[in-house]
C-alpha cells in the first residue's frame, strides 16, 4: 500500500504517543480506534478523519488543531486563530463578558487587517468591540461609551 501525502502526521503521532509513554494498544483503548488502524496512520498508510484525530488528540492531551494542520484538514492560520480563541476562553482570570468582548475586539482587528473571522466567531456586530479597542466604528451612543460599559445611572432621570 502506498504512503499517502499527510505530511509528517504519522511520525508526529508516534513521537507524541511515545512521549506520553503509551503503547499502540493503550492508545487504541483510550481512543476507541483499532490498534491496526492507528498503526496504519502512524506509518502514513491511512488519512484519519477529523473525529479520529480529535479522539487521538484527547487521549494524548495535545491540540487537535495541530493534528488537523498536519493532516491537511485545517490551514495554519485557522489553527492559530482557533488556538488564540481557546486560550482566551480558557483564561480563568477573566469573566465570560470580558472573554466575549476580547473575542469581539480580536475579530475586529482581524477584519481590519483583511482576515475574515473564522470558526467560533459569533457574528455579532462589532461596534462595541471597536469602541472598546478605540477604533472608529461610526456613530456612538450618547457620550461615546460602549454598550458593555458600566455606568452609574440615576433611576430618576
Amino acid at each position: 500500500m502506498a504512503s499517502l501525502n499527510v505530511g509528517n502526521l504519522g511520525e508526529y503521532l508516534r513521537e507524541q504517543r511515545r512521549a506520553a509513554q503509551l503503547s499502540l494498544r493503550q492508545l487504541a483503548d483510550a481512543t476507541g480506534v483499532s490498534n491496526p488502524y492507528l498503526s496504519q496512520i502512524e506509518r502514513g498508510l491511512r488519512k484519519p478523519s477529523a473525529d479520529v484525530l480529535q479522539q487521538v488528540a484527547k487521549a494524548l492531551r495535545i491540540s487537535a488543531e495541530t493534528l488537523y494542520v498536519r493532516a491537511g484538514i485545517l490551514d495554519e492560520r485557522e489553527r492559530e486563530e482557533l488556538e488564540t480563541r481557546a486560550v482566551i476562553l480558557a483564561d480563568p482570570s477573566i469573566n465570560e463578558r470580558q472573554k466575549n468582548v476580547l473575542l469581539q475586539i480580536y475579530d475586529s482587528f482581524r477584519r481590519e487587517n483583511g482576515f475574515v473571522p473564522g470558526p467560533g466567531a459569533d457574528g455579532k456586530a462589532d461596534a462595541d468591540a471597536d469602541d472598546a479597542a478605540g477604533g472608529d466604528a461610526g456613530p456612538r451612543n450618547g457620550d461615546g461609551a460602549g454598550a458593555d460599559a458600566t455606568e452609574d445611572q440615576d433611576p430618576h432621570s
